[in-house]
């Protein structure tokens, strides 16, 4: 049954309402989750349920173990025991609980992420792009996106921290940091076992096991497959699309020596053969056939499904060696070293349609090598961290762009980057009196960075030498063809952080920091100076050099709260952040002496400067033993100010024509959770309700809105605004039973019950291509979870 328009706008109100009193009643919040409590008192433990408090959370945030309440700065946390509880599949779920957070499946990607946070992210995840939200696996950084969306499992817990980390975390981030923290290995041998099984034929399953071989060393691994027939059909050749089959693994040894020294080494491999995620095309295809688009908005005419003989496959895999020794009671030092790589075979078909049009068979190709050290001083005043980062990484990818007009055209482009950064950062706090503190930091990075990057046009549509066709006849010289001498940079920087916290009662935790952040320059990984007038013009020059560093100073006052007995806790912050030199990249054409469009090239851009201001509330409250209520909202205000570019008479500012993509003005979230005795078959236990709804207004896909005067520039305005995805609300629930000493879980979930289609992506080629390809949200889903521990 589908919700009218009217009840789902008082749905959408009520849970903006719910969200402010929640607040008001309590003060500001951070957010910890009510289920742990719940949990506690359905295994019967009297004493952490006995006065339904919520429990403590205790997060890593600021590198040390510490209530999330006592943290200034906005974090919200997640523990795994929620995750499972409520069947979140992956990261791309918590956009729905996460104040002023986007986190979703890159267009066209399974596993590749996108994330932005308090507007502040990167789309494109081809080389050279970094990332403006970081992404760390156990305090190791995900230098590229690819991979980087899994399936959860085998997690501790998941940290969403909002605003500039730099003086905390190996890589400096500019927009915010999403942590997986994985669990330790438990003292006794355990087994577990979580079967899944739900509509579209999803069928998944989770082995989980540890024992311990000595006093000292412990072994543990977990293997997990997640499988699922597609929402929607290929209508030519009837392939699935959007399916899923994925086979993930984990191994774990910790290493106990003395009661002083830990040592883990953790190795990981995913492996995605998913079928090709292939997009919905809005416009008609062209004549003569002038195809209208397919009434199923899963449903593709695609052609493309291999790259040089690959099916579709993404392969990442990583390896971390971790060591913590504690000096004495006040200090330890920790070391964590990784080497992670990643290898994408991605057919990406733009124009979605059986001839091919305008597609692209791409490789992506990953490595990286990273160092840590830190030094972690806790005392009676005085707490604080200190580190050394160093890392290396590679990024290549090489791609055709199959153009079906003049005879048919095959543009190559290589990707070869390398970076190297390290830095030195600071974060310390000290009590001023027992309810006043201080923090002062700092960070200096070096970016260095050097590209080469090679692009040519072949001609037919059968691919370049590099992807398969060694026949391929070149049309000219290389457009472009530059190497580690003609593009390198090294971009430095110091970043300061000072805050305080002020603890104005024992329920009221009130804090301000200023934090800056840095995110170095790079180059255009698909330049064309043939376009841009040739290899020696101006323009050409400039592409050389890169874009400057993206930079971001961001004031923020928060109060946090936890009222009756921690029954009721509220977290709220405000924030104001200057954003300067915003790296944004783009597509444009490229034309022929006929004027005919032959091919395309990169813009890589620096909007001038941006001011982003928001609110973010989160609270839960347990109203009785029984009944938990949680809610979230937050607004953002985010404009460009600058955004000067050139047209045919000079330069002009476009910043009034834009806006900021994937990120909502409003956003909302209200969960309510029930919990009741229930045995089954003579075994005593605990069944809960939960339902929640959220809400999320207009999310734009592209920063061009409109294009007066500025058609050179970006002539597929009409195609930005179809891919913009109007306010929808999601509706989600379950029925969890759990037995009362936790070994078995039974649940029944269902997500996007009203099932609504929303856009969460697209590519837009509608001005020298026509064709405007968009990617949809899950539709509704129902699945069944067995969860047994031995």
């Amino acid at each position: 049954m589908r919700l009218t328009d009217k009840k789902m706008k008082l749905i959408n109100r009520s849970a903006i309402s719910t969200a402010v009193l929640l607040a008001i009643y309590g003060g500001p919040v951070g957010i910890a989750h009510a289920q742990q409590a719940q949990e506690a008192q359905a295994s019967g433990d009297t004493a952490a349920a006995t006065d339904g408090a919520i429990n403590k959370v205790i997060v890593t945030a600021r590198r040390r173990a510490e209530l999330i309440q006592d943290v200034p700065g906005a974090v919200t946390a997640l523990s795994g025991a929620d995750l499972e509880k409520q069947a979140i599949p992956d990261l791309t779920a918590l956009t729905e609980k996460v104040p002023n957070t986007t986190l979703k499946a890159s267009r066209g990607t399974n596993t590749t992420l996108t994330a932005f946070i308090r507007g502040v992210g990167q789309q494109d995840p081809v080389a050279g792009f970094e990332q403006g939200v970081g992404i760390y696996l156990d305090d190791v950084y995900l230098a590229r996106p690819q991979g980087a969306l899994t399936d959860i499992y085998d997690l501790e817990r998941i940290e969403v921290l909002r605003g500039p980390q730099g003086t905390l975390y190996g890589r400096n981030t500019i927009g915010g940091a999403v942590k997986y923290v994985t669990r330790k290995l438990a003292s006794k041998p355990t087994f577990d076992v979580k079967a899944t099984v739900g509509n579209y034929g999803e069928k998944d399953l989770v082995l989980k096991g540890s024992t311990p071989v000595s006093d000292m060393l412990r072994l543990g691994a977990t293997v997990g497959t997640f499988n699922r027939d597609g929402f929607g059909k290929n209508v030519v050749n009837g392939r699935e699309n959007y399916n899923k089959d994925v086979l993930a693994g984990r191994f774990s040894a910790e290493l106990t020596p003395t009661s002083d020294l830990f040592v883990r080494f953790t190795a990981d491999k995913t492996v995605d053969k998913s079928e090709p995620k292939q997009g919905y095309r809005l416009t008609p295809g062209p004549a003569p056939a002038s195809l209208a688009p397919l009434n199923d908005f899963y449903d593709t005419r695609a052609n493309l499904y291999a790259v040089n003989g690959h099916e579709q496959k993404v392969t990442t895999e990583g390896q971390a060696l971790l060591l913590e020794y504690t000096i004495d009671p006040t200090l330890s030092v920790k070391s964590i070293t990784a080497h992670r790589k990643s290898l994408s075979y991605a057919p990406i078909d733009f124009d979605s349609l059986n001839t091919p049009t305008w597609e692209a068979p791409s490789i992506y190709s990953d490595k990286q090598t990273s160092q840590e050290f830190q030094l972690t001083y806790t005392g009676s005043r005085w707490q604080g961290v200190a580190g050394l980062f160093y890392m290396k990484t590679n990024a290549f990818n090489e791609f055709d762009v199959l153009y079906n007009a003049l005879g048919g055209l095959s543009l190559l482009t290589r990707d070869d980057i390398d970076t190297k950064t390290w830095a030195v950062f600071a974060d310390a706090s000290y009590s001023l009196t027992d309810t006043f503190n201080i923090t002062l930091g700092g960070r200096y990075t070096s970016d260095e960075r050097s590209a080469a990057i090679f692009k040519r046009t072949y001609l037919g549509l059968a691919g370049s030498p590099n992807l398969g066709n060694p026949a391929a006849v070149p049309l000219a010289a290389p457009n472009t063809d530059l190497g580690p001498n003609d593009l390198h940079r090294t971009d430095k920087k110091f970043t300061p952080k000072v805050g305080f916290g002020w603890k104005i009662a024992p329920e009221h935790n009130i804090y301000s920091t200023y934090a800056k952040g840095f995110k170095g320059g790079m180059f255009d990984p698909r330049m064309d100076l043939v376009a841009t007038g040739g290899p020696n013009s101006a323009a050409s020059l400039q592409k050389r050099q890169g874009v400057d560093p993206e930079e971001v100073s961001t004031v923020e006052l928060g109060l946090k709260s936890a009222l009756n007995g921690g029954r009721v806790q509220t977290n709220a912050a405000v924030f104001y952040t200057d954003y300067k030199n915003v790296q944004v990249p783009g597509s444009i054409p490229t034309f022929g002496a006929n004027g005919a469009v032959n091919g395309f090239a990169g813009s890589l851009t620096n909007a001038g400067k941006a001011k982003i201001k928001g609110v973010e509330l989160e609270a839960i409250a347990y109203l009785t033993n029984q009944l938990s209520m949680n809610a979230m909202y937050s607004y953002i205000d985010a404009n460009y100010k600058e955004w000067f570019v050139a047209n045919t008479t000079g330069l002009v500012n476009i910043a009034p024509h834009t806006e900021f993509q994937n990120t909502p003005k409003n956003a909302a979230n209200l969960g309510v959770t029930y919990d009741w005795p229930f045995a089954v078959a003579g075994r005593s236990g605990s069944l809960s309700l939960t339902n929640s709804v959220s809400y999320k207004s207009k999310v734009y896909q592209t920063e061009i809105v409109s294009a007066p005067g500025i058609a050179s520039l970006d002539p597929t305005v009409p195609g930005n605004l179809a891919l913009a995805q109007s306010g929808y609300s999601l509706w989600d629930a379950g029925l969890v039973w759990t037995s009362a000493d936790r070994k078995i879980q039974v649940g029944l979930h269902g997500r996007n019950l009203a099932d609504k289609r929303y856009k969460v992506a697209g590519y837009n080629f509608s001005g020298f291509f026509n064709t405007v390809t968009a990617f949809y949200g899950d539709p509704r889903t129902v699945r069944a979870t067995v969860n047994v521990k031995f």
